[in-house]
C-alpha cells in the first residue's frame, strides 16, 4: 500500500508539472527510483524475503527497456522515460500472466491513445481558425494532391476486389482496408495540422529547457550545434545557443513541443488499480 500511495502521489505531481511546464522534474523521478528500490531492499532485509527487491529490480529493468524504446522512437521525452523507470521499481514485476505491471503498460498505451486524441481535438477546437486554415493549405499542396489521387485509385481497386471476391472473410479484410486507407490519411493531415499551429514554436535560446526537441539542424560558423538526431537538446547545447544569441548570431530557435504524456500514466495506473487488466481479456 505504501508503494502504491507513493506511485499515485508521484504521478499526480508529475502530471501537473508536465501539463504546466512540459517537464517532469528529475528530483521527482530519481526520488521515486530510490524509494522503490531502497524501500523494497529494506523490506527484504527485514522480512528475509528477497522476492521484494528482485521484483523491484525486474520492474525497473523491464520499464527501462520500454522507456528506451519509446525514447529513441521519439515518442517520449527523458522525463517520461525516467518516471516510467521509477514506477517499475516501485510497483515491481511479478512474472505471472496477470501481472499488475504488465497490465499497467498496456493500460498506458490504451489511455495514451485516447488521451492523445482528446487532447489534440481540444487543441483543434481552441485554435479552430488556424487549424482549418492549415488543413486547407496542406490539402492544396502538390505532394498531398498526388497522395489523394493515389488513395482514390487504391480505393477503387479495393472496391473492385470486394465486388469480385465471394469469400466473406476476404470481403471483410478488404473492406477494412478500404476504410483504413483514407482514415489513416486524414488522421495524418489532422496531426500534421495540429503540430504546425500549436506544437511548433519559435523561442529565444534562454527559454529552452533540457530535453526540448529541435526539429531543424542548427549550424553556426560551419559547426553543428544541435538538431533532430539529438533526441532532445542538452544543457551544454543550450549554453552554446545562449552564447551565440548574446553575440547576435542567432535570434530564435524552432522547438517542437509534444503532448504532455505523463497524465496517461496516471490514467493507466488508476485503471490498473480498479482491476482493469487487458491481458486477462485474451485468456
Amino acid at each position: 500500500m505504501i508503494f502504491i500511495i507513493a506511485a499515485v502521489l508521484a504521478l499526480v505531481i508529475a502530471s501537473y508539472t508536465d501539463i504546466k511546464t512540459r517537464e517532469v522534474p528529475d528530483w521527482l523521478n530519481y526520488s521515486l527510483i530510490i524509494f522503490g528500490l531502497g524501500g523494497r531492499l529494506m523490506y527484504s532485509l527485514a522480512s528475509f524475503d528477497w522476492s521484494y527487491i528482485i521484483q523491484g529490480i525486474a520492474g525497473f529493468i523491464a520499464f527501462l527497456v520500454v522507456a528506451l524504446i519509446m525514447f529513441y522512437m521519439g515518442q517520449w521525452g527523458g522525463g517520461d522515460s525516467k518516471m516510467l523507470m521509477g514506477l517499475g521499481a516501485t510497483i515491481g514485476l511479478k512474472l505471472t500472466y496477470d501481472s499488475f505491471l504488465l497490465g499497467f503498460i498496456i493500460n498506458i498505451l490504451l489511455a495514451g491513445a485516447v488521451y492523445g486524441l482528446i487532447y489534440s481535438l481540444v487543441l483543434a477546437i481552441l485554435n479552430k481558425k488556424k487549424f482549418l486554415k492549415r488543413v486547407k493549405v496542406l490539402m492544396t499542396e502538390k505532394s498531398i494532391s498526388l497522395v489523394r489521387k493515389i488513395i482514390l485509385i487504391l480505393m477503387l481497386i479495393l472496391v473492385g476486389i470486394i465486388i469480385l471476391v465471394h469469400d466473406p472473410i476476404l470481403k471483410l479484410l478488404f473492406g477494412t482496408l478500404l476504410l483504413m486507407v483514407p482514415l489513416t490519411f486524414y488522421i495524418w493531415i489532422f496531426v500534421k495540422s495540429i503540430e504546425n499551429i500549436v506544437m511548433l514554436k519559435y523561442v529565444t535560446p534562454d527559454k529552452l529547457t533540457e530535453g526540448d526537441w529541435i526539429p531543424n539542424k542548427i549550424t553556426i560558423d560551419g559547426n553543428y550545434i544541435c538538431g533532430p538526431k539529438d533526441l532532445g537538446i542538452d544543457k551544454k547545447q543550450i549554453q552554446k545557443l545562449i552564447a551565440f544569441y548574446k553575440r547576435g548570431k542567432i535570434k530564435k530557435i524552432l522547438v517542437k513541443y509534444g503532448i504532455p504524456f505523463v497524465p496517461s500514466f496516471l490514467i493507466g495506473f488508476i485503471l490498473s488499480l480498479l482491476g482493469f487488466n487487458p491481458i486477462l481479456l485474451f485468456l
